[in-house]
């Protein structure tokens, strides 16, 4: 039932909101017991480990996420996920990588933890609806683009269900993220101004290459010109190298070039015999395409003609899908596989998939 419904009938709305510490879910809680609602702050505490010169920052997240709490009067709770953590998103994680594959885990924990576990639970709990600070909007069962399009994440929101989609409220999915810092400090908030993480989304700053290096067994391999399999470096080891990357190669001893000073690109990898192979053809039929191969779809609704991102706040490309597989009008940088193409109808996220 709507929060507008509940209340003609005197009753109040209750919201469980994810809050991780930072300044878009503390907004969201303001927002919400400005709006009436009975709220309920929740930390999901899905990994404390720490790695080799990198302190896990949970205890600090979630510090500052009660302190936030303790500032609003409201309800604050710790729901320990570690362990369905771990088994859904890095172990997807850790074997996608082992195939060659590049995943995404924001996309996987949000449709395993953050709207699906977190939300039966808070369900169970006799929620009528949970909240993140996502930059997202809804319509019903229908999950809409943010207002800041620089802000969007609809792109790692596009496997959660319907169900989940109608009983979430996303507050500042309206509002542009200066709107949101400003709302903070004007109400006091400690972490207005927190620094966003911009490393792996559970562990925090600490790269992918060095996460990935505490769980798989990594050795160093030859990288060979694809065209003359002539050895010209050695990589650290495949699984870090994506199609398509220029950066990060170091080739007899310059990093991306050899003599003429024109750019290497990865082609090709070879997972078994670990080879990584490049080329200075940008022009290599692995690296363009017309077409992406889809596998684990996920649809709400059904459209031909359609507008497809390939990665988070990359551009929106006019595209046709029937189903499995999106064909394009012109040739595009092939992603790598193991990431996500998010298929949208104008300003509607319909779902997407895997590419293959």
């Amino acid at each position: 039932m709507k929060w507008w419904k509940l209340r003609k009938r005197g009753l109040v709305a209750k919201v469980f909101v994810g809050m991780s510490g930072g300044v878009d879910s503390s907004v969201v809680a303001l927002l919400l017991k400005e709006q009436g609602y009975d709220v309920t702050g929740v930390y999901m505490k899905n990994w404390s480990k720490d790695l080799p010169g990198m302190k896990c920052p949970w205890a600090e997240d979630l510090a500052d996420a009660k302190r936030v709490a303790v500032k609003l009067g409201i309800d604050f709770e710790v729901w320990d996920f570690e362990k369905e953590y771990h088994e859904k998103v890095v172990e997807y994680m850790l074997d996608e990588f082992k195939k060659g594959n590049t995943p995404n885990p924001d996309v996987m924990c949000n449709q395993e933890i953050k709207f699906k576990l977190f939300f039966e639970k808070a369900m169970e709990r006799g929620a009528n609806f949970i909240a993140t600070g996502h930059y997202a909007r809804t319509d019903g069962a229908k999950l809409l683009r943010a207002v800041d399009e620089n802000k969007d994440q609809t792109y790692f929101l596009y496997r959660i269900s319907e169900d989940a989609i109608k009983h979430t409220l996303f507050p500042v999915g309206g509002m542009k993220k200066p709107e949101v810092k400003k709302l903070a400090e004007e109400h006091g908030l400690h972490n207005a101004y927190k620094k966003e993480s911009m490393g792996v989304c559970f562990v925090g700053e600490v790269g992918m290459k060095d996460f990935l290096k505490e769980y798989i067994n990594i050795e160093p391999g030859e990288i060979r010109e694809v065209e003359t399999e002539k050895v010209l470096g050695v990589h650290e080891g495949a699984v870090f190298y994506t199609i398509g990357q220029r950066h990060g190669l170091y080739l007899s001893g310059v990093a991306g070039e050899v003599n003429d000073g024109m750019p290497y690109y990865v082609v090709a990898k070879d997972l078994k015999k670990n080879i990584v192979y490049v080329s200075k053809n940008l022009n290599d039929s692995h690296i363009w395409t017309k077409e992406l191969k889809l596998k684990d779809v996920i649809m709400r609704s059904e459209a031909k003609n359609v507008l497809v991102r390939l990665r988070h706040r990359a551009p929106l490309i006019s595209a046709t899908f029937d189903g499995k597989t999106i064909h394009f009008e012109n040739e595009i940088k092939r992603p790598a596989a193991g990431q996500s193409a998010v298929i949208y109808d104008g300003e509607v996220c319909l779902g997407g998939g895997i590419i293959e």
